[in-house]
């Protein structure tokens, strides 16, 4: 599509109309610091075409894909390997160009697509119930938050220090529109997760407690625990997946108290597609139904006694009243819930378990194989498929060592808390199902390389 500009005419005729003096006020929540005063330094005001396809491709070059090198990054984006059928699958006609059942009662093959999904994430989750998806973990988490907060009648959220930055910040960028107080904080580097700390921060004005499960750090909190101190205190147990195929050894989150499920589904069937789209996993007690975001797929009989799929919530800006919708979402990411659902189907649930097993087989392989390394230890005590490593000297440094000898060696911490110092000498590692001998062979030789 080609870029047409508008004139200056058109632009005040536009700004008249929603009421702006200046296009400035467009921008007014963005705040100060993050606003440029001009152009981006070293930035050409203009080249051509030709120009802008050369560049673009000499900086795509610099990428080191996740498939061509040994490959150890999770921290909520995971590698697994995805079955061909499953793309094969999601670019039929009637999947593709449905994306989403603006007119359900003829989208009966979409709508029992996302029924299907949600029973499946029901099922995963340990929830009575699923939506048909939200837009990533991230603001899944968030809504999870708004959602505690309606039905507590509560305005204060306490974050546990494991749960993902990224996932802390998303909630925090929301709370400022909405009045809640968040009460978050940074990890410890302990082996053992912060369950006491949580726990000690409940009291009787807290909506809900936030825990990802397994951890930032790849800890597992005792859910069990949380929530029976959630509950006492009135309060909510709010659980965070970001890696779905841990819960193929793990138990489910709804299975140990936790009233609210959330997650992120890229690890099955979307793939990592350099940051997106991803795919929201939203589940929850089937007596909050009616204050769940998102929308319901249900299953019915029509007047001739014959299965049919309706939309039976909808509680979204899309289908009902602004005042009256409990979220502003306006996808449910459809496209990436049939992945997730035909790649969760191929599994099954055995599926599921052998390749959770087969994760943490590799990932204890990996730990294993570094923390025989002088100056290396493994912080865990217990960890699914990724763990924190400790090196000499800052994390960041190591990791951009590795990477310069075509080893992606794992996510610094120093790169998730900038600001937190204490944590500048760790970094997490990530194995899967696609992590090979000779790419553990290969970490261990290229720290052996960077380390002092």
């Amino acid at each position: 599509m080609r870029y047409l500009p508008l004139t200056q005419d058109d632009r005040q005729a536009m700004l008249a109309t929603i009421s702006a003096g200046s296009i400035d006020e467009l921008f007014r929540d963005v705040p100060e610091d993050a606003v440029l005063d001009g152009p981006v330094a070293g930035l050409p005001l203009h080249a051509s075409e030709m120009a802008v396809e050369r560049h673009m491709a000499a900086l795509a070059a610099k990428n080191l894909s996740a498939g061509a090198a040994p490959f150890f990054i999770g921290a909520g984006a995971y590698r697994h390997h995805i079955p061909a059928s499953v793309d094969h699958l999601i670019q039929r006609g009637e999947f593709l160009t449905a994306y989403t059942p603006y007119q359900p009662e003829i989208a009966q093959g979409t709508l029992q697509v996302l029924f299907e999904f949600q029973t499946q994430v029901a099922r995963l989750l340990g929830t009575d119930i699923a939506n048909a998806s939200m837009y990533d973990g991230s603001t899944a988490c968030w809504e999870a938050i708004a959602m505690a907060g309606r039905i507590t009648r509560r305005k204060r959220a306490v974050l546990s220090g494991g749960l993902h930055p990224h996932y802390a910040e998303t909630a925090k960028t929301m709370a400022r529109f909405t009045g809640d107080a968040l009460a978050a904080r940074v990890p410890v580097l302990v082996p053992e997760p912060d369950d006491a700390e949580v726990i000690a921060a409940i009291d009787a004005e807290t909506s809900c407690v936030v825990v990802q499960y397994p951890d930032v750090l790849g800890r597992i909190p005792d859910l069990a625990a949380i929530a029976e101190a959630a509950h006492a205190q009135g309060a909510l147990l709010v659980a965070v997946v970001t890696e779905p195929v841990a819960l193929g050894l793990l138990e489910a989150p709804g299975a140990l108290g936790a009233d609210i499920v959330v997650g992120e589904g890229q690890a099955l069937g979307v793939g990592l597609q350099f940051g997106g789209p991803y795919l929201g996993l939203f589940g929850c007690r089937e007596k909050f139904v009616r204050q769940m975001p998102g929308r319901l797929c249900g299953q019915t009989v029509d007047a001739d006694g014959r299965r049919g799929f309706v939309l039976t919530l909808s509680t979204r800006e899309q289908h009902i009243r602004r005042e009256k919708a409990t979220s502003n979402i306006c996808t449910n990411s459809g496209l990436c819930a049939l992945a997730f659902s035909i790649h969760m189907t191929l599994l099954g649930g055995e599926g599921l378990a052998k390749l959770a097993r087969i994760n943490h087989a590799r990932a204890r392989r990996t730990a294993d194989a570094l923390s025989v390394l002088p100056g290396v230890s493994v912080l865990n005590s217990a960890y699914f498929n990724e763990f924190t490593v400790l090196v000499p000297g800052e994390a960041r440094v190591v990791v951009q060592a590795l990477a310069d000898r075509g080893v992606l060696g794992g996510v610094s911490f120093g790169r998730l808390y900038p600001h937190a110092p204490e944590l500048a000498g760790a970094m997490l590692v990530t194995a899967t199902e696609t992590t090979a001998d000779e790419d553990i062979a290969a970490l261990v030789a290229a720290l052996q390389e960077v380390l002092p």
